[in-house]
């Protein structure tokens, strides 16, 4: 059995992955379920970096704009590894079709989550309560779980990959050492050389992002004390950081004050972006600046695929095309919404053909 609309971006291909017995799986399948692990990690970075720029004084002393740059290094280092493990098996990444280039506002691709609106917008609590549901752990330590998780369709991929460790080779490998520039253990992009390799990358992107069925840290931190994605997202939401009760031995959301630190407030971003809202269609200059972050959004895209495509030096000017969207977005943050004066405009994240 093979999956259809597997580059679909709003197609259902997970669901149907998951479908298929773990000893039904085919070359085909893994390859498939792969590039579908590329489309969930590059899609949660956009809403992501919306919210962290949208932070005023984004300093690395400032506790929340700390924490979801850390999240963002993570998401790329998950990128990262998930990519080489598809390469190493002769598969190809795929960035720049425009079925596979992520949505917004739109479910998760693959069908991870039903019913979960991914959208864009400046920090707030709901968008932080939107990126914990994004990382909700398949067993999280504090509230009971549903449906189909990210957690659960890696958990099958890691079932199912040594069925086919013979076809690693390690070609079209592209290694980056996010660790040893201060992001962390397990933050390195490295090559997939053995099944082992493999394992433990993916042990690293699942209790990263989810934590374990027994704490709820992130195991593979930059710094002491660091919880998982999921419950890093939930403080923020909830306003209260994560402590273990004494009493009862389990974790709630009952500890001190997470405030939130002072933003622009960047509304949803419109499907298609600012010029499908006749209230707030941009002016010339604005559309200039949004035309400027969606050619250097496309241009990291096919930089990353070049990249993967035996071209790793051109990692290099995708890192440096997303230092510019930072400042791209950030100056788009400073423009008020003709609608409403006290609402400025975000990103859009289109691809350009």
């Amino acid at each position: 059995m093979t999956t259809t609309g597997i580059l679909d971006y709003e197609s259902d291909a997970i669901v149907q992955l998951m479908s298929i017995p773990e000893e039904d799986w085919t070359e085909q399948e893994l390859k498939d379920a792969l590039q579908r692990a590329i489309m969930l990690e590059l899609s949660t970075i956009p809403p992501y970096a919306t919210a962290l720029w949208s932070i005023i004084d984004p300093n690395k002393d400032e506790p929340v704009a700390h924490t979801i740059r850390e999240i963002v290094f993570d998401e790329m280092s998950h990128f990262g590894l998930v990519c080489n493990m598809l390469t190493s098996i002769g598969g190809t990444v795929q960035l720049i079709d425009p079925l596979t280039v992520p949505k917004y506002p739109s479910e998760l691709p693959g069908g991870v989550n039903p019913g979960l609106e991914v959208f864009l917008s400046g920090l707030t609590r709901e968008s932080a309560a939107l990126f914990a549901a994004i990382e909700k752990p398949e067993n999280p330590l504090a509230f009971a779980a549903d449906g189909n998780t990210i957690g659960a369709f890696y958990q099958r991929i890691a079932n199912v990959f040594p069925n086919f460790a013979h076809l690693l080779t390690g070609n079209n490998q592209v290694t980056f050492p996010l660790g040893a520039i201060g992001h962390g253990a397990g933050n390195d992009i490295v090559a997939m050389n053995t099944i082992g390799d493999v394992l433990k990358a993916i042990n690293i992107i699942q209790t990263q992002g989810e934590g374990t069925t027994t704490s709820p840290d992130n195991p593979f931190f930059g710094a002491p004390g660091e919880l998982a994605h999921y419950y890093s997202f939930k403080e923020i939401a909830v306003g209260k950081k994560l402590v273990k009760n004494p009493a009862t031995g389990r974790f709630e959301f009952t500890g001190a004050d997470v405030p939130l630190p002072p933003t622009a407030p960047v509304p949803r971003v419109p499907s298609g972006g600012w010029a499908n809202d006749p209230a707030n269609a941009p002016d010339l200059s604005t559309a200039a600046a949004l035309h400027d972050f969606n050619t250097t959004y496309s241009d990291m895209l096919r930089a990353l695929q070049d990249a993967w495509g035996g071209q790793p030096d051109r990692l290099f000017d995708a890192t440096s095309s997303m230092s510019d969207l930072a400042v791209t977005a950030r100056r788009l943050n400073a423009i008020k919404l003709p609608s409403d004066p006290n609402s400025f405009y975000g990103p859009e994240w289109l691809f350009i053909p």
